[in-house]
């Protein structure tokens, strides 16, 4: 490290979702590596990277708008430097870098492992060739870790800007991935949650067949390493053989993340998926019937374009026969350069308030009711911290996936430890949250 860098602190805002967060949590590992200290709060730093999602709109709106609180503090005189990463800086890097020139840099994907480099540029000094060490650090609470098996997305969803901003689908190598699990595991790391735009496709493009559960069989062969979950299975790949081995293999856990995004025939094709109303509704069933002990969560959108009353309708009904475990909800949101952009009969925004708040409602009526059904039972929970502010310990179970589902409040016996597992029993459920009493192991 250049001498004028020494004692420079860095902070990082993360935005993005899983798949960016494992990109941030290298990048930091290297800058902590070759001599930068690494800070919680950005008003502490010298540095700030602002690490961001361009999805959807309101994920665009939130990272500028923590960008441009950086740049007042830089302004301020509290900051030196902002730099800018993730899919926000890939998507419009050029845009940006005309509207906001108090950024200093915005780094593309390929920039992320030339950060330190990177920092070294923005300062005005001479770009040392630094060989970088692999690590994490990592910026979840708990014994947990996101670990990401590929970049990119091929399906082409006619609503989505994943493939244009990260391309096409590429899997990552897998002896990497292993290898990754294995230091995950020697650094306490005791879930790893397998995330890509597509998990179900892994493989095909760089072995020439899918290899998912072969990788899943290397990674439950890892000391240290009890669970592991998927996020995210497209439906049209979630095969029988898959559902098997996640029924019958003890470290995987027994929950699926299967986007579906509606049910009428119509909207299916023009949102460009590859399951029909009919074949959607069959692995619905098939999950339900036969494989009852695997918890399903799902994604829809309301207010697509040509949504009419009947197609909503029709939805609304699916949720109420389906009795999903957990379902999340978007309003369609009208992004740049996708084919759904230039459709005609686009929904007015007030009807998709208004049927996203029916939705939500119809599913968190049935959420409500199968937790409460589990009120009274005992089940294995990971400890993830403890939260000082109501004075227990928040963890998760496998059929809630961390972050994302319920959370479980544990009463402390006197022997719970953040990042052990712990059997619990169930005694209350208030909406959000599991509460529990841990039970003598």
């Amino acid at each position: 490290m250049n001498e004028k860098l020494k004692n420079k602190k860095i902070s990082a805002i993360s935005l993005g979702c899983d798949k960016n967060r494992v990109d941030l949590e290298k990048m930091l590992f290297r800058l902590r590596d070759n001599g930068f200290e690494i800070v919680d709060d950005p008003s502490d730093a010298n540095i700030v990277i602002v690490n961001t999602c361009a999805f959807i709109s309101p994920a665009k709106k939130e990272a500028l708008s923590n960008i441009f609180d950086m740049c007042l503090l830089k302004n301020s005189g509290k900051l030196e430097k902002v730099l800018v990463s993730g899919c926000l800086a890939q998507r419009h890097r050029e845009a940006l870098q005309k509207e906001i020139p108090e950024v200093d840099f915005f780094l593309t994907a390929k920039d992320n492992e030339r950060i330190c480099e990177i920092v070294h540029q923005v300062y005005g000094l001479k770009e040392e060739k630094i060989k970088p060490h692999f690590g994490r650090i990592f910026t979840s609470r708990g014994s947990y870790a996101y670990l990401k098996i590929a970049e990119g997305c091929s399906n082409a969803c006619s609503y989505c800007t994943i493939p244009r901003i990260k391309g096409r689908y590429v899997s990552f190598d897998m002896d990497a991935i292993v290898d990754e699990a294995k230091y995950l595991a020697e650094n306490g790391i005791k879930e790893l949650v397998l995330v890509a735009q597509d998990v179900t496709r892994y493989g095909e493009d760089l072995y020439g067949q899918n290899k998912l559960i072969e990788l899943c069989k290397k990674l439950c062969k890892i000391s240290g390493i009890e669970w592991i979950r998927l996020h995210y299975a497209y439906p049209e790949r979630t095969s029988d053989e898959l559902l098997n081995f996640i029924a019958s293999e003890k470290k995987m856990c027994k929950y699926l993340d299967i986007p579906l995004q509606h049910i009428d025939d119509r909207i299916l094709k023009s949102m460009r998926r590859h399951l029909d109303e009919e074949k959607t509704r069959d692995l619905v069933t098939k999950l339900k019937t036969k494989y009852p002990q695997i918890a399903l969560r799902t994604t829809f959108i309301v207010g697509y374009p040509t949504e009419s009353r009947a197609d909503f309708s029709k939805l609304c009904q699916f949720l109420t026969e389906s009795q999903f475990d957990y379902a999340g909800f978007f309003p369609y949101y009208r992004e740049e350069n996708t084919p759904s952009y230039f459709m005609d009969g686009q929904v007015r925004e007030f009807v998709k308030k208004r049927r996203l708040k029916k939705v939500q409602r119809i599913q968190n009526k049935i959420a409500t009711s199968h937790a409460k059904e589990k009120v009274g039972q005992e089940f294995l929970a990971l400890v993830d911290f403890f939260d000082e502010e109501k004075g227990v310990f928040v963890g998760h179970t496998e059929f809630l996936s961390p972050t994302v589902d319920f959370g479980v409040e544990i009463v402390d016996n006197g022997n719970i430890k953040a990042g052990e597992f712990v059997k619990v029993r169930f005694t209350d459920f208030d909406g959000e949250n599991y509460q529990a009493t841990a039970l003598e192991n």
